[in-house]
């Protein structure tokens, strides 16, 4: 009898679901109302537990954002955008484009989104090194991440396949604005 070498992760059999697939989970039970999951390229992904400084963030956008935009855009807290087959995250803010049905039909698509907004407290490699490649990938014209503990707001734009080509960083004293919306002007101080 010979003895066989197995190397670590050789031969991993992993299932990657598709949207449709995770869609139907959900419609049948497979997960509580109160679990937090997202699909991100095929595999669905446990979301962290929002913390007092992320909530106040993302409630504070919610409101600025309705406020300096009214009726030219749809502002969309943690709600699931559709990718592609196998990516469906819950960004916690999506700047969608208007539509009268308020995506009753379909969940947004890439052509749908302005801007991606992800507030972080503690999961920021996460949302730069695995969240912003995808939308990146998926065509997402732009993308702002918000790191609560810094207190400092990282711009991303041009989408390209392998990530987004422009980085900008943010901090006290800026101030931004939507490359869909260039006249409305956000101040920094009024984002934290």
């Amino acid at each position: 009898m010979t003895a066989q070498l197995v190397t670590p992760n050789a031969h991993l059999n992993l299932h990657k679901f598709t949207t449709k697939q995770y869609q139907l989970m959900y419609e049948s039970g497979v997960f509580a109302e109160s679990d937090r999951y997202e699909l991100i390229n095929g595999e669905i992904r446990e979301m962290s537990p929002i913390g007092r400084k992320h909530v106040a963030c993302i409630i504070r956008l919610v409101k600025l954002f309705e406020k300096k935009l009214g009726d030219r855009a749809m502002v969309s807290a943690q709600n699931s955008i559709l990718l592609d087959n196998h990516a469906q995250p819950q960004p916690d803010l999506a700047i969608l484009k208007w539509r009268d049905d308020f995506y009753a039909s379909a969940l947004p698509i890439p052509d749908d989104i302005l801007l991606i907004i992800e507030v972080t407290d503690s999961t920021i490699a996460y949302d730069r090194d695995v969240k912003s490649p995808l939308y990146a990938a998926n065509g997402i014209p732009e993308m702002w991440l918000f790191d609560v503990n810094q207190q400092i707001i990282e711009g991303y734009s041009q989408p390209s396949a392998s990530g987004y080509k422009r980085v900008q960083r943010y901090e006290q004293g800026d101030t931004l604005s939507i490359n869909a919306f260039p006249e409305v002007i956000f101040n920094w101080e009024a984002l934290f």
